[in-house]
């Protein structure tokens, strides 16, 4: 029921990924490869210094987590520019590893980029 005078905006959910207050920077990026939804680890190419889903296989340097997608992009056609995390503290339960890897085993390497994973919300 909407109170008079007021008009219903719709609803909004929460997705969790923020889990904490310390500083987050984000920078515009390239990003290809796929299709990512927000929340996602990305690693760095080293030859193009573009951004794709981290995973244990990668050769090209993106094995080593560089940022965390801000926002869903889809880069599987074309590369797209997206904003991506380069600090702060994320909801583990939100985040999304490439084949090979899992949250738990990038938390140390992310630790070192100032990105803090924490058990803190459900998704």
């Amino acid at each position: 029921m909407t109170a008079q005078g007021f008009t219903d905006q719709g609803s909004t959910t929460s997705d969790n990924l923020l889990a904490g207050e310390f500083p987050r920077i984000a920078e515009l990026a390239t990003v290809s490869g796929g299709k990512y939804a927000r929340g996602t680890i990305l690693g760095k190419i080293t030859a193009s210094g573009k951004c794709t889903i981290c995973t244990s296989a990668a050769t090209d340097g993106s094995k080593d987590a560089y940022a965390v997608l801000a926002e869903a992009v889809d880069a599987s056609e074309e590369d797209k520019q997206a904003v991506v995390y380069l600090t702060g503290e994320f909801n583990a339960a939100a985040l999304t590893v490439g084949s090979g890897l899992t949250v738990d085993g990038l938390k140390d390497a992310l630790r070192a980029k100032s990105i803090f994973i924490k058990n803190n919300q459900a998704y």
